[in-house]
């Protein structure tokens, strides 16, 4: 759900930028860190990348002066936590912007808030809670990245409810939203489906790495179904 270039009066545009900065760093350091520590973790996080780009790729248009797609990422959220995930969408907002025109330069804050930072948040956070409560990890997976895109269009909602509140910014806000349901309720169902089954396909052939990322027991090779159920 990006913003469209030139969609954003230019404080929010300054506002939104200084939000995300903090963040994007965090993940720079987690990202470095990655690099110098963790080698074997750099094929899941460059694939965790290639699903944002790819799925946040295919838009469709919006009345609301931005677009409607998946956000892709779930994966990273749940694999590396949300700052690293907020590192990997920048980047891939940037290629957007630049090469798709798909959101903007200028309102690169605003779409990294909602779609790289808030909703892999909320990603992160539910996985944790599911998990801890002993949810199976393919529904945790589920709801955790259907989760982590519908929080994106809500906070995208917010972001364009702000800076065109009209006579009632909460009224505004509803609007925005209702409109972003027809298409991003379906759409955050069919990215927790595909991350699920793509989840599960680690985990089965990558257990102990799987394992290791989300700071899970690992399981024997024989019985690693206990991962992925």
């Amino acid at each position: 759900m990006h913003i469209m270039e030139g969609y954003l009066p230019l404080l929010w545009c300054i506002f939104w930028y200084l939000v995300s900065l903090p963040f994007i760093a965090l993940g720079v350091l987690q990202i470095r860190k990655i690099f110098n520590d963790h080698q074997e973790q750099k094929m899941i996080l460059a694939v965790s990348g290639a699903f944002i780009f790819i799925l946040s790729s295919l838009k469709m248009p919006s009345v609301t002066g931005s677009s409607s797609h998946p956000t892709g990422t779930g994966l990273g959220s749940i694999l590396f936590g949300p700052f690293v995930t907020a590192t990997m969408s920048v980047i891939v907002l940037i290629f957007q912007a630049v090469l798709l025109a798909h959101g903007g330069i200028t309102t690169l804050g605003a779409n990294e808030f909602s779609m790289g930072i808030a909703g892999p948040i909320i990603g992160y956070l539910t996985f944790k809670a599911l998990r801890k409560v002993k949810i199976g990890m393919i529904p945790s997976v589920f709801v955790s990245a259907m989760l982590a895109d519908w929080m994106a269009y809500m906070v995208t909602a917010c972001e364009l409810a702000l800076a065109y509140p009209g006579a009632n910014i909460f009224n505004t806000w509803l609007t925005f939203m209702g409109i972003y349901m027809i298409t991003q309720v379906p759409l955050a169902v069919v990215e927790g489906i595909l991350i699920s089954i793509f989840f599960d396909f680690l985990a089965s052939n990558r257990p102990k790495m799987i394992s290791s990322l989300i700071k899970e027991k690992a399981q024997p090779k024989t019985q690693h179904v206990e991962v992925a159920k």
